[in-house]
């Protein structure tokens, strides 16, 4: 690898050349000339050149760094670590000018990191209100259709009256799950909603969960099958009640997006030290590309079919949540038309 030169070398280098340069063409003629004995006197000037000529250099060089590219750096240390090199001295013993270069090419790439995060976010914080905005509008202009109706004379008719007054009462009901998802997911994501965690079996949440969902399941007469070893016990540690929630969600999930008579499969596989659940359902599936975005706030992969359903859109992502600050992980496989399945971690206990 070739060395390269630093301000200090090429001082030295240029000073000794210069001194050589007189020293030929000056002083080794003129000492001829005048014969000893001051001659010596001539013999021991090329050092005396030497020490002044590469002081010269080296001051020149270090003005010229000073003045050209102390502004550079500058710059470049105040973006990347809050302060100027107003006190720092420059060292004449390395390569400066590559020093800056690689200096100048990472800031470069940080700033390129930093302005497409800002980009992303932006383009992330456009996404949710709109998607915010969205989900809020659809609910209130029904419950408004609703109310102008009953206004307007339909109130003295039964029938009508209270059939509308259900479908306001229904959609009250969406915006308060709406609100309530909101403020969970928010507290998730800022940490205020901290993970108690304690020891307990997970197949029997598991049970308790799908008991709890039965009569869900069977208005779309499906099925929740909990599959596991005989006599298997598994304990993990983690906070019961946000983990009966991701398995609430994502059996909900599962439900909703299933055709009737179908059935759904919850799985457990020890892992190492952690235990891997599946949730599997023989649903309409999930195209490859929609995948990565899955558990975003809001994503739907067919957004009539899915407000048609019903949800608030945030349920996935309150599971991506819940399992992120247990320090596991959440995936999720598909094939359109034939099911997915969902599989997550959790620590044993």
């Amino acid at each position: 690898m070739k060395r390269s030169l630093t301000p200090n070398k090429i001082a030295y280098r240029a000073g000794l050349l210069s001194s050589l340069v007189i020293s030929i063409f000056g002083f080794l003629p003129a000492a001829f000339m005048v014969g000893t004995p001051l001659a010596y006197y001539f013999l021991i000037s090329p050092f005396v050149v030497f020490g002044v000529t590469y002081g010269i250099y080296y001051w020149m060089m270090e003005k010229y760094i000073h003045q050209k590219i102390r502004l550079i750096y500058r710059t470049i240390h105040a973006e990347k670590i809050g302060r100027p090199l107003a006190s720092q001295k420059i060292d004449m013993n390395t390569d400066a000018f590559r020093e800056v270069n690689r200096d100048v090419e990472h800031w470069a790439k940080d700033s390129r990191q930093e302005i497409e995060a800002l980009k992303n976010k932006a383009e992330f914080r456009r996404e949710f209100i709109g998607n915010l905005s969205h989900e809020l509008k659809t609910p209130l202009t029904i419950i408004q259709g609703n109310i102008l109706t009953l206004m307007e004379g339909a109130v003295e008719d039964k029938e009508v009256r209270d059939r509308f007054l259900i479908k306001a009462a229904d959609n009250v009901e969406r915006l308060e799950l709406l609100i309530r998802d909101l403020d969970r997911i928010t507290n998730l994501e800022s940490e205020r909603d901290e993970i108690e965690p304690t020891k307990f079996e997970l197949i029997d949440l598991a049970k308790e969960v799908a008991e709890n969902l039965k009569e869900k399941a069977s208005e779309n007469k499906m099925k929740i099958d909990i599959i596991s070893r005989p006599n298997m016990d598994i304990m993990v540690k983690a906070d019961r009640h946000k983990i009966d929630q991701v398995f609430t969600n994502l059996i909900m999930n599962s439900i909703k997006y299933s055709g009737k008579g179908e059935k759904i499969e919850i799985n457990f596989e020890e892992l190492g030290d952690n235990i891997l659940v599946e949730i599997k359902d023989n649903g309409i599936g999930i195209e490859e590309k929609h995948l990565s975005r899955l558990f975003e706030r809001f994503y739907r992969v067919d957004k009539s079919r899915a407000r048609h359903i019903g949800g608030t859109g945030l349920g996935l992502a309150i599971v991506k949540h819940i399992i992120d600050t247990h320090h596991q992980t959440i995936n999720v496989r598909s094939t359109l038309g034939e099911g997915s399945v969902f599989s997550f971690t959790l620590k044993k206990g």
